[in-house]
């Protein structure tokens, strides 16, 4: 490493340095998480926030496949029923605890191209918002949505990719689109779901 004229490390050699001796220590982990290569660059700024989990402490089995939601390291896992597909996605979660429900549900409809209005308490916040948005680029829930058993609750797309990562939405798990159209393809009517 060295060192200018004043004792300061040079900038470049300070990279080269932490970039070899962090690239060492991280390679195990990144190894053990799937990140599709169509967002690589987007995914690759939170991923020390995520770890694989197993999907025992959470569900006693994996029948219809498994999705856990983890609202504190906003992460979506998905096992499907064979256990032969583990996915690990970000999520952007609800902007507030009082907006966050937490528990078990599961999967009762899948739509493509979903079309969204407005909760009646949303529209209590956000007066101005419009009361139905049809399916398209304008669509807050993005390409597809999987309905939960819970009224007005959804994991779906967002056209906002700055939402995800992020206590963003009013109640809904979003995903990016590219994310959300895979998750679709897994999950049934049926699939278990859990948000601790």
């Amino acid at each position: 490493m060295s060192i200018s004229k004043k004792g300061n490390f040079s900038r470049r050699s300070f990279i080269g340095t932490t970039a070899a001796f962090a690239g060492g220590l991280a390679t195990p982990a990144l190894a053990q998480i799937q990140v599709e290569p169509e967002i690589d660059s987007v995914v690759k700024h939170n991923i020390s926030s995520f770890r694989s989990l197993d999907w025992r402490p959470y569900f006693s089995n994996t029948r219809n496949g498994a999705i856990l939601v983890d609202t504190k390291s906003r992460a979506l896992h998905y096992w499907s029923e064979d256990r032969s597909i583990y996915k690990l996605y970000p999520t952007s979660v609800p902007m507030s605890d009082e907006l966050t429900r937490l528990g078990r549900t599961s999967v009762i409809r899948k739509v493509e191209g979903p079309s969204w209005a407005p909760t009646p308490s949303m529209k209590r916040r956000n007066p101005e918002w419009p009361d139905f948005i049809g399916p398209g680029p304008d669509n807050p829930m993005g390409t597809h949505a999987l309905y939960l058993s819970w009224t007005y609750y959804r994991i779906h797309g967002t056209q906002d990719t700055r939402k995800i990562g992020r206590r963003s939405s009013n109640g809904c798990i979003g995903l990016y689109n590219e994310h959300i159209a895979v998750l679709f393809g897994l999950a049934k009517n049926g699939t278990q779901v859990l948000l601790i």
